[in-house]
């Protein structure tokens, strides 16, 4: 089988289900979002060296997968995919938590940097944040699976927090920001 198929030659691609669509839709804006996301987590995760994290990880990035997957989704099709459950939205929010119980309290502006680490984790939580706001914009012309859109801004802070809680674990202090 080809990986290139020439059927998006005219600006076009296909949901799942066969609908077409132009590739600048808000729908495909948001699974590539997602996509990018994804990519990022595996970078991400490329640099630690926690194995529980790295396998809290794994687990946000199937969970992703199944959100683009969703995403990728003709409604009108009635195909029913697995997606992001309450539970998993607790989850994240349990995780989060945990590791800033453990975190000094944040008095002030932080900037990423200091670990490649600590840097893909803000990486990892901008993208989440655009891609909330593409999830979000789809929302309103498209009705979209609230928990998703739950899932993501629960998703980004928990980025933060990561960041953070990484650059402890590494004993790399967090760059303040400083106003001019």
């Amino acid at each position: 089988m080809k990986i290139y198929t020439k059927a998006g030659d005219d600006g076009k691609t296909s949901l799942f289900g066969g609908k077409r669509i132009p590739k600048y839709a808000d729908r495909i804006e948001s699974y590539g979002t997602i996509d990018e996301l994804n990519s990022f987590i595996g970078v991400l995760v490329d640099h630690l060296q926690n194995e529980d994290m790295k396998a809290f990880l794994l687990d946000i990035q199937h969970n992703c997968f199944n959100i683009g997957s969703v995403l990728a989704t003709d409604p009108a099709s009635g195909f029913k995919l697995p997606c992001v459950e309450a539970s998993d939205i607790e989850i994240i929010e349990k995780a989060i938590d945990t590791m800033q119980v453990m975190l000094p309290e944040l008095k002030n502006f932080i900037l990423p940097g200091g670990h490649p680490a600590v840097s893909y984790a803000h990486v990892c939580r901008t993208i989440c944040r655009r891609a909330e706001r593409r999830v979000v914009a789809l929302d309103n012309t498209e009705k979209v699976d609230q928990n998703i859109i739950l899932y993501l801004n629960r998703l980004s802070d928990y980025f933060f927090v990561l960041s953070r809680y990484i650059g402890m674990e590494l004993g790399v202090g967090e760059i303040k920001w400083q106003s001019k």
